[in-house]
């Protein structure tokens, strides 16, 4: 298995511009991993603002959901693999089981995103090439007031400790700052 890094932030902490730096400092051959549907002229705007950051060398794959079983599947031809993000892989996953639902059904939506997540755990787990995972982190802020935002919510914070877990480095960006995770964890503790 190659090394993982995990990057953890609020929105606009800078855990894209991180994740970037580096696999620019890290791999000769970079494949970039989207996870962001442009659903809406703003997120069309996100997309492509994210592309003209990285470099025009890098290999970009622009996938929504089954990200780990594609990736395993058909592993990119890259020393570093970045997943940007997480976030938006547990929502697109949720999503296509849920729609609009206000209040779906758990178990089920449970194991789409359970397995969306152990399928890239594997091929992570599989690849030789490095990787960096990127993530929000939403359990910080209020309780979404709605079934399905507390369902992602909770799904989402359980990827997280998973990612968190296997990662062999963990940071959490805040206004920018990389704050070293895997430096700072009590000796003798997993979570």
């Amino acid at each position: 298995m190659g090394k993982m890094t995990f990057i953890l932030g609020g929105a606009r902490s800078g855990k894209s511009a991180f994740a970037q730096r580096l696999a620019g400092q890290r791999g000769a051959q970079v494949a970039y991993v989207a996870t962001a549907e442009a659903l809406d002229p703003e997120m069309a705007a996100r997309i492509a603002a994210h592309r003209q950051a990285r470099p025009a060398g890098w290999i970009t794959l622009e996938l929504p959901r089954q990200a780990g079983e594609r990736l395993h599947q058909n592993p990119p031809q890259a020393d570093l693999i970045i997943l940007d993000c997480l976030t938006l892989l547990v929502s697109n996953a949720l999503l296509s089981v849920a729609g609009n639902e206000d209040a779906p059904d758990e178990a089920t939506t449970s194991a789409v995103v359970e397995a969306e997540v152990s399928a890239l755990l594997h091929a992570i787990q599989e690849s030789s090439a490095e990787w960096v995972v990127v993530s929000n982190e939403v359990g910080m802020g209020l309780v979404p007031s709605y079934p399905l935002g507390r369902l992602y919510r909770d799904l989402l914070g359980k990827a997280n400790v998973q990612l968190a877990q296997a990662a062999d480095e963990a940071y959490f960006l805040v206004a920018g700052l990389p704050l070293p995770l895997h430096q700072m964890v009590a000796p003798g503790f997993e979570a």
